[in-house]
């Protein structure tokens, strides 16, 4: 049994990938691969592209390479990482909620002590990649670590987990800019800001699909604490983050091929209103998957817009 969430484009690459693995080998690795989701690459994208936008804007073209090969390898560790300490933190949870049963840990097939050693394992190499960089990027990458491990728990106290959550996703950014040019100005402090509003608005979403299995498991979401009027602080939430992207933008001095992608963002946001109007659960979960290409179309407009400077 997968994960309701998992793409099973995805995850038929993987089991394709894994033929040439011992058939005793193979279920097992492949359980460990969806314990890090890489069944479901939409999250690491969601992690990949506000490190690119600041790793664009710290550098005004494109990145040297070593930090750009560091930090795009390290966004897929610590976002695999993340996942092997939120499934430990939620097996129980995970259980009881519809979208997650099929989760290796929750369905038995590896246990809560695996994931630990897994999360452990992943720490330890994006550890190594950070220490390529230079020392004020690995001071940051102490409270990135932080993150990753509160996160997890969070539910259980506090219905702003995804505000947590937009947090460690978004500590990338400081970190990229200080890879880059050695400092975290406030141009990315601005960024940080914008990313967190992103993720709290797109995480809302995905947590609109397991709202009523959340209440009846005793889980805490943005979701659950804006009831009737998710939509509408969803859109507040869309529009915030339009204005801190536009200010972004113009405080960079981007020129029409950023706003074009600005445009295209605003566009697609639009959208993902019009397809969580109903609140059908797969609805909610497009509206989440749809927010790739967002990040998508701000980086590209970016990058086009710095080349043609």
């Amino acid at each position: 049994m997968r994960p309701e969430d998992s793409s099973q484009r995805a995850g038929a690459i993987l089991r394709t990938l894994l033929r040439a693995l011992p058939p005793k080998w193979r279920e097992k690795t492949y359980d460990y691969l969806v314990l890090t989701r890489m069944d479901r690459p939409v999250g690491a994208l969601l992690l990949l592209w506000p490190c690119w936008w600041a790793m664009w804007l710290a550098a005004g073209d494109f990145p040297p390479w070593k930090p750009f090969v560091i930090f795009t390898l390290g966004v897929f560790v610590m976002r695999a990482a993340g996942c092997a300490i939120n499934d430990f933190a939620d097996r129980k949870l995970d259980a009881q909620v519809q979208r997650t049963t099929g989760r290796p840990i929750a369905a038995g097939r590896i246990s809560p002590r695996e994931a630990v050693a897994v999360f452990v394992g992943l720490l330890v190499v994006a550890f190594a990649l950070v220490l390529m960089t230079n020392p004020l990027t690995i001071g940051l990458s102490f409270a990135g670590a932080a993150l990753a491990v509160i996160y997890p728990f969070c539910k259980r106290y506090t219905h702003l987990p995804q505000v947590v959550l937009g947090a460690a996703f978004g500590w990338s950014i400081p970190m990229a800019w200080a890879a880059v040019a050695n400092a975290v100005p406030p141009q990315a402090w601005l960024l940080f800001l914008a990313n967190v509003v992103w993720s709290t608005m797109y995480d809302t979403e995905y947590a609109m699909v397991d709202r009523v299995d959340d209440i009846k498991a005793g889980a805490k979401s943005t979701a659950i604490l804006f009831g009737e009027a998710d939509k509408a602080i969803v859109g507040v939430l869309m529009a915030t983050f339009a204005g801190a992207m536009a200010l972004a933008g113009q405080r960079a001095g981007l020129g029409a091929a950023y706003w074009a992608g600005w445009m295209v963002a605003i566009a697609l946001m639009a959208w993902q209103q019009w397809m969580i109007r109903e609140r059908q659960r797969d609805q909610c979960l497009r509206a989440f998957r749809n927010n790739n290409w967002v990040g998508l179309a701000l980086w590209a407009g970016l990058a086009l817009a710095l080349a043609l400077r």
